[in-house]
């Protein structure tokens, strides 16, 4: 099967691999290292030049090699739509190439909104899946891989219509969210992606309390489905986590204090670093360019029009904020309330003596 598909085998290839051919074009415009993390003085986590430039496609294109691999090897993709083969020839080079294209476009300096650059990514992608799901045929690797579709060709055919149809307009919707500002954007583009998981699911079983089931999956697809909702129930549970816990805990030393948070890089800055401590009332407005932002912690690389650049380890819109200056940076924190967030300040200012 794969002898039919030699063309669109070497061209993905190369398309995984064209970030390394950008890196190599960049590469004396390309640091030593190329930072990967920026704290309060700037970058603090790097990669080497050689790894991020030739490391990450090359692992990509694995992975490209491995879905190929499962996919041909189903003997029941032998009949599939060469449409929706060919779709999957393109789904991971165009990965590779936005990842590498990001990391190029930090370093360089550029200037974008990486959620947005991301909703819309997602968004994409999910409309052109969705505008080749009608076409897709049974299988046992490729598609809405449930019991009540792998049990019934016509629940297979049906499912993945109205799949189709919800899979494109959730695209759109998610690309429309890379609009909207950070946190109504996740929210949106977390409505649309549960959406286009339960919708499909809600149909098909409905579809077959209709109309029952014609046959009886093998035991292999039987299989693959239960290990399919399990992933997806372990991938769902842990962006819950993600999303609504994590703590700020502050540890102070004689000559400095550590900001420990959860899911994202500890933070140290020196007392004597600091030139400035201001408590405010309320919120700092900005924007994530690098880091955690979720319904519980906002932490990494932040932008707006009063600070510039800016590194925050804050609570979800905190009562109220510490500002900090030293040596031309700005760190916001934050208590998990105004009371804790005074208490805060208070030693801050006990330590450094300002």
């Amino acid at each position: 099967m794969m002898k039919q598909y030699k063309k669109e085998l070497i061209v993905s290839t190369l398309l995984a691999l064209l970030p390394i051919a950008a890196g190599l074009l960049l590469w004396n415009r390309l640091p030593g290292q190329l930072a990967t993390h920026w704290g309060m003085h700037g970058a603090d986590r790097w990669s080497g030049k050689a790894a991020a430039v030739f490391l990450r496609p090359l692992l990509l294109l694995a992975a490209h090699y491995l879905v190929l691999f499962l996919v041909f090897r189903d003997a029941k993709n032998r009949n599939q739509s060469k449409k929706v083969v060919g779709l999957l020839f393109w789904m991971i080079p165009a990965v590779s190439i936005l990842v590498s294209g990001i990391t190029y476009a930090v370093v360089l300096g550029w200037k974008f909104r990486l959620a947005g650059l991301l909703f819309a990514g997602l968004g994409l992608m999910f409309a052109a899946i969705g505008n080749y799901l009608p076409k897709c045929r049974p299988n046992r690797t490729v598609g809405i891989r449930i019991p009540w579709t792998l049990g019934s060709e016509e629940n297979w055919i049906a499912t993945h219509r109205f799949a189709g149809k919800v899979w494109v307009i959730g695209g759109l919707i998610m690309v429309l969210a890379a609009l909207l500002p950070e946190v109504p954007g996740i929210i949106v583009t977390i409505l649309a992606a549960a959406a286009l998981s339960i919708l499909p699911i809600a149909y098909s079983y409905r579809y077959h309390r209709i109309h029952g089931t014609k046959s009886e999956p093998d035991p292999l697809s039987k299989k693959i489905s239960v290990g399919m909702l399990i992933f997806t129930a372990v991938i769902v549970v842990f962006v819950a986590v993600m999303l609504f816990t994590g703590n700020l805990h502050y540890r102070f030393d004689s000559d400095s204090f550590t900001v420990e948070a959860s899911y994202f890089d500890d933070l140290t800055v020196k007392y004597d670093a600091i030139d400035g401590v201001e408590y405010r009332e309320g919120n700092v407005d900005g924007t994530r360019t690098f880091g955690v932002g979720s319904f519980r912690l906002l932490l990494g690389t932040f932008e707006n029009a009063e600070f510039g650049t800016y590194t925050r380890y804050t609570y979800y819109r905190p009562e109220a904020c510490v500002i900090l200056s030293a040596n031309g940076k700005t760190l916001v924190l934050s208590g998990s309330s105004a009371e804790s967030t005074r208490s805060l300040y208070d030693t801050l200012v006990k330590k450094t003596g300002l």
